[in-house]
């Protein structure tokens, strides 16, 4: 998955706390309510995980909460992909039981649960060496929390693992209401992964690959835009192998589903998804790039490495001029389009010479931004039994790797001062009376306006660069609808 803000494919960057509002009662059931706290690690995945997490839970009386201090279930939803994920879990467990075991004195319950990859790829260990957690399951079976709930609340003392992989489709457990995501909402197109790069557990975690039926998605897309999104991102392990059978009962690529969803959603102004693999980059999604006027100009299509032999080793099918072709096609569709992308440094038997390919293919073909990070061994995947490298060599190439990458996301933040872009805004800033939104190719931008501008599409004019963010003045003439300019420029009279 896409790293972003929230992390990359492959790795988590930064952990969000999943504070949702649903009303207790949702689904004809009238409950007591009861207080959830989920922390999601990880991909925009289990972000949109964690959201459809609450949904399941909401028809039972469980209201998301901001903290876990006197919740009555604690769901932890982990990532398997950076180093020493499992133990990260482990220290969370550690800080949470004494609110487990205080909540407990007052004669009450609190459920903690672990899921999502680490759940998935641990298993019964979790509760082996943490006999406070009552609950662990995998991503693919969180359709079934409420009955493993009552599973786990028996008097028995019932410890309660699910990491199957079941044969039905979990989206078509759940419940076709959800809360409202903001502006820019995720939505899951298509999991698992069936391509077994040698550094991933993904495929061990997520399974096998599959897709969403087209009327599945665009139904929920449907849903998400009378919300009030404005911008969805469509999400997957390998999200360019999409292959959801379509509306003429035959298979459907990513294209073709948004060409669907672009002219079928009514409201629907911004489209992106991610994380895609470069083999599956076929003709007709690199034609959407150009033909559709809602998908935004910003791609990111992970690489790993420069190096062929290291390509190889990691069974990343494809070679380096490959990947160079398939950029090349990319631009010709869309000159302007700003292409983002992950490489691990530092991989078992990784040369100098090796490293120097890496450093060469970033330099022909440039990146608006990137992530990078050092090989760590996964447990279970082959690249781990093999010759490591240093980790003193690991940091020097990592260090030279990403001042690399800065200077070129420097530069291309750089060239954007003094255009005019269409934003949207979906959240308020650090400082009163700040805005923030994203730009077409996904940097961030501040400006100076009220908190009700949050959720339109505004043109801006770009007034200073920062490092990881852009600087902007509202154009209150017009917008990028026209639509709503009139309510704009009152809102910023």
């Amino acid at each position: 998955m896409d790293r972003g803000k929230f992390s990359t494919s492959y790795g988590c960057a930064v952990d969000k706390v999943v504070t949702l509002s649903h009303p207790a009662g949702v689904g004809g059931k009238s409950t007591a309510v009861k207080r959830l706290y989920i922390k999601t690690y990880g991909c925009q995945m289990n972000v949109y995980d964690s959201a459809r997490m609450a949904d399941v839970l909401a028809p039972h009386g469980y209201v998301p909460v901001d903290s876990p201090d006197g919740a009555d279930m604690v769901i932890l939803n982990t990532c398997h992909i950076r180093e020493k994920a499992a133990e990260k879990v482990y220290s969370e467990i550690g800080r949470l039981r004494p609110l487990k075991e205080d909540k407990a004195a007052r004669g009450e319950r609190m459920i903690l649960a672990v899921g999502g990859c680490v759940g998935q790829a641990e298993g019964e260990e979790i509760i082996v060496r943490a006999d406070c957690v009552d609950m662990v399951f995998g991503p693919q079976t969180y359709h079934r929390l409420p009955e493993l709930i009552v599973r786990a609340t028996r008097a028995t003392g019932e410890k309660v693992v699910d990491t199957e992989f079941p044969t039905e489709d979990k989206f078509d457990h759940l419940p076709e209401e959800a809360r409202p995501q903001g502006a820019s909402a995720f939505l899951s197109v298509q999991e698992g992964c069936d391509k077994f790069c040698t550094f991933c557990v993904v495929p061990y975690t997520r399974g096998a690959e599959q897709s969403r039926p087209v009327a599945a998605v665009t139904e929920e897309a449907t849903r998400l835009v009378a919300a009030g999104s404005s911008e969805i991102t469509l999400l997957g392990q390998n999200v360019n192998a999409y292959h959801g059978v379509g509306t003429d009962t035959a298979e459907w690529g990513l294209g073709r589903l948004l060409h669907h969803l672009a002219e079928n959603v009514p409201g629907l102004k911004r489209l992106r998804y991610t994380t895609s693999h470069p083999r599956d980059m076929d003709d007709a999604l690199i034609a959407a790039h150009r033909d559709i006027p809602q998908l935004m100009p910003y791609l990111h299509l992970p690489v790993q490495s420069g190096s062929d032999r290291i390509l190889t080793a990691m069974n990343r099918r494809h070679d380096a001029d490959t990947y160079r072709r398939t950029i090349d096609r990319l631009r010709e569709a869309l000159p302007e389009i700003a292409l983002s992308s992950d490489f691990i440094v530092g991989f078992p038997g990784e040369t100098d010479r090796e490293f120097a390919e890496t450093i060469r293919l970033v330099t022909d073909i440039g990146y608006a931004q990137a992530y990078s990070f050092k090989y760590s061994p996964r447990p279970g995947t082959p690249a781990a039994v093999e010759s490591q490298v240093g980790e003193t060599v690991k940091d020097e190439r990592l260090a030279t790797l990403q001042q690399l990458l800065r200077a070129q996301q420097t530069a291309f933040n750089r060239s954007k001062e003094g255009a005019v872009m269409p934003v949207l805004f979906d959240r308020p800033g650090r400082y009163e009376g700040q805005i923030v939104g994203r730009s077409p190719y996904m940097q961030s931008v501040h400006v100076t306006a009220p908190e009700r501008i949050i959720g339109s599409v505004v043109d801006c004019r770009i007034i200073g660069v920062h490092n990881n963010s852009l600087r902007g003045e509202i154009l209150t003439a017009t917008t990028e609808s026209g639509e709503n300019a009139a309510t704009v420029e009152r809102a910023c009279a």
